[in-house]
């Protein structure tokens, strides 16, 4: 039986925030506070290690929109465990983060 990663705290803080609905780079840069060097390298290392999967939105709607696309990222069921052991390991997470409102 393997275990859940340990993360470092922006990972943990960063992955929690996806499990709550946050879900592009730069709402999760607003809602945590993490400026776009950790923010962005985090992403790309939860990526890779199948935590969370990514997709960029379609080029229509951006240009709607008048912005350049999101990539909008999504917790795996790995990453959702990995955000529960990160919250027992990180108590305080529970609490720093509000959900999202739709």
């Amino acid at each position: 039986m393997t275990s859940a990663p340990r993360l470092s705290h922006s990972a943990a803080l960063i992955l929690k925030a996806l499990s709550l609905g946050y879900c592009f780079g730069l709402d999760i840069m607003e809602i945590t506070g993490l400026p776009s060097g950790t923010v962005y390298p985090a992403l790309r290392r939860l990526e890779r290690d199948g935590l969370v999967e990514s997709k960029w939105e379609p080029e229509n709607e951006a240009t709607a929109s008048q912005r350049p696309a999101r990539r909008y990222y999504e917790v795996t069921h790995s990453g959702k465990t990995a955000a529960r052991a990160a919250t027992e390991r990180y108590p305080l997470l529970a609490r720093l983060l509000p959900e999202k409102r739709s």
